[in-house]
């Protein structure tokens, strides 16, 4: 029988959750991602330290205040990470909007184009990038804006169904509904004791979005992310797309047991019905949700921290 890793990648696009090349060119998925904190490790390693001081000239090269050449190394370091690893895989990547623009709808979408123009620049279509954004309002608006720009965008951090929902009704490419994060809260805020991984809240979560996506018609791709355990790997098997980590495809690739598919567009079972939410209603349906509003904040506070200290590193070099 074939590893776990092969068999999920038969029904499910598996996406590599790092900007490791070498991870990537081992394990052969069909698509990356990257967000601040993979790209300050990447930044750490021998193999890119070329690509940083690169990136250094570059930003030198085109003036402007210290912000703006910090600023603009930081993207350009991104768009170049995001080039090697396009040379490996098939797919695409997803490059991440800086954090502090989470709450800035109209500074969100002119990062956005200024990326995938740096990227066209590189011959790279923007037809092989998702851009990152925080499921807040803005971030969601902000996406609505450059969808029908043909920029399409990979709504991160998301924690609820209400985001999720709102996220399909702007007609966002992918979300990436996070598992993990889910989980953390639970065990941190309650008493839950997760038996089996079906009981797992992250996995219930990404669930009940695949089933509402897939019975009401919409077209937006659910990646599951941020996993703790190959279980809620499997308990996922058939979803749209997951983002995993090295340690969890070598974990899954080593393993040659069966893994059966749980998810399937043909057989969604979903008892919600369509909603469709105006800012207040967001607002107000994420501040209820004590989970998702704390690991939403939390989340993008530690994306900006780790953009503060890849910029501490290059400033350093």
């Amino acid at each position: 029988m074939s590893s776990k890793l092969e068999q999920l990648k038969a029904m499910t696009d598996v996406v590599a959750d790092t900007g490791d090349i070498e991870t990537i060119r081992r394990f052969a998925p069909r698509d990356a991602t990257t967000n601040p904190s993979l790209l300050l490790k990447a930044a750490a390693l021998p193999h890119y330290g070329a690509l940083l001081d690169s990136a250094g000239r570059w930003a030198r090269a085109r003036g402007g205040s210290d912000a703006e050449q910090l600023a603009n190394c930081c993207d350009r370091f991104a768009v170049d990470v995001g080039c090697e690893v396009l040379d490996i895989i098939p797919g695409r990547v997803s490059t991440e909007v800086d954090a502090r623009l989470s709450f800035d709808t109209q500074r969100t979408a002119e990062r956005a184009r200024k990326l995938v123009d740096m990227y066209e620049q590189a011959g790279i279509s923007r037809e092989r990038i998702l851009i990152k954004t925080a499921s807040t309002w803005e971030g969601i608006r902000a996406a609505a804006q450059l969808e029908k720009e043909g920029i399409n965008c990979n709504l991160t951090l998301l924690f609820s169904f209400d985001q999720a929902a709102t996220c399909a009704d702007a007609g966002v490419f992918l979300i990436s509904p996070f598992v993990g994060r889910i989980l953390d809260w639970y065990r941190a805020n309650t008493d839950l004791v997760v038996e089996r991984p079906e009981d797992d809240p992250g996995v219930q979560s990404v669930t009940r979005i695949y089933n509402y996506y897939k019975a009401n018609g919409y077209r937006t791709v659910v990646m599951g992310a941020s996993f703790r355990n190959a279980a809620q790997i499997e308990a996922l098997a058939g979803c749209d797309r997951l983002t995993i980590s090295p340690a969890l495809l070598q974990e899954l690739a080593a393993d040659e047991g069966e893994l059966p598919r749980r998810l399937s567009a043909d057989h969604a079972n979903c008892a919600d019905t369509a909603t469709r939410l105006d800012e207040a209603g967001f607002r107000y349906a994420l501040n209820a949700d004590a989970m998702a509003t704390e690991k939403l904040a939390e989340g993008i506070r530690r994306f900006a921290a780790d953009q503060v200290a890849l910029e501490r590193l290059i400033r350093e070099r």
